[in-house]
């Protein structure tokens, strides 16, 4: 019998001694991929079921080792999807599924788009991205009402930035993302500007503003003068007219306005009516909010392009003036 518990113990040695070798054999070998992969580790994924999708997807090609390092430190590994930059060893692969931190993908979205014009931003990222699924929601009043905003669409609320959205993020989450975005600005910018909060009528219209100003400023430099141009203009009871307002009835962002569309019916055609649309017409940018709560004090009422290749435009406070800047605009048109 004693002979018998002998025998066990070194069988029992030798296995643990095995195993030792085994794992330490695979400690410092580095993982089979070449460049970054990405994971899905489903909910409830036990070491054995990691080690398999590892295995599956050529990244580590021994799962017997992944699971008995699993076992020996007691891992808890999370679930979601995973970044695996390449080459790397067992400790580190471990750290990443036990960090719980998901895989992005970054999105940089430019200042003064319409959301119509978005998904050809998110779509490099983001291939399966549905347009018309995007285009749904941002015009369902009712899932803009769930996010917060009390207007018929999400036009003008979807914030600019560099986003680092989750790598499995859909239309809805990406909205949301970048409503909470605007939203939390609105916080942050409550305390500018308070008499202009009050004339305006509140953030939607500080967004509808700001969505004109970001429209029509070729250089950043004249963005809180030409905002101060449209607040006096507001003031004055004088028709914004504003040519990209225009535009965006037609979704014409380019090329020449026809008159047609200038005698447009539109209650966003401000060439023809008074006072601001019924939304914005383009998601405006932080500078462009500030801007309209912190106009440049002036007495100028028109503005016109210079088109000299500078993009910034020639501004005056009588008709007769700006007449005059809108030839030599003509002109320089002719040398550019």
């Amino acid at each position: 019998m004693k002979k018998f518990f002998i025998f066990i113990f070194f069988v029992l040695l030798a296995t643990c001694l095995t195993g030792v070798f085994f794992v330490k054999k695979h400690i410092e070998t580095p993982s089979s991929n070449a460049k970054a992969v990405i994971l899905e580790i489903p909910k409830g994924s036990s070491a054995a079921k990691v080690s398999q999708i590892l295995q599956n997807s050529g990244i580590w090609e021994s799962p017997e080792s992944f699971q008995l390092w699993c076992r020996i430190k007691k891992c808890a590994l999370k679930a979601g999807w995973f970044e695996i930059p390449p080459h790397q060893k067992i400790r580190d692969l471990v750290a990443i599924f036990e960090s719980g931190k998901n895989a992005v993908r970054k999105v940089t979205i430019p200042e003064g788009r319409a959301s119509w014009e978005m998904p050809q931003y998110l779509k490099k990222e983001f291939p399966e991205l549905a347009v018309e699924v995007w285009d749904s929601l941002v015009y369902d009043s009712d899932f803009a009402h769930s996010l917060g905003v009390k207007a018929s669409s999400l036009e003008g609320y979807l914030l600019p930035e560099t986003y680092m959205f989750p790598y499995q993020s859909d239309e809805q989450t990406i909205i949301k993302t970048m409503v909470a975005a605007n939203l939390r600005l609105q916080k942050e910018l409550q305390s500018q500007g308070p008499e202009i909060w009050k004339k305006l009528g509140g953030w939607h219209q500080v967004l509808t503003l700001a969505s004109v100003v970001e429209e029509e400023t070729g250089n950043p430099s004249e963005r809180a003068l030409i905002a101060g141009v449209f607040h006096n203009r507001l003031k004055l009871g004088m028709p914004l007219g504003a040519d990209p307002t225009v535009r965006f009835i037609f979704r014409n962002l380019t090329g020449p306005i026809y008159k047609s569309q200038l005698n447009s019916d539109s209650p966003y055609n401000t060439r023809k009516f008074k006072g601001l649309m019924p939304g914005p017409i383009s998601n405006p940018g932080r500078h462009a909010i500030e801007a309209v709560l912190n106009p440049e004090v002036t007495d100028k009422l028109y503005f016109v392009a210079k088109d000299d290749g500078s993009g910034t435009h020639f501004f005056s406070s009588t008709l007769s003036k700006h007449n005059y800047y809108k030839e030599i605009a003509a002109q320089n048109r002719l040398h550019h």
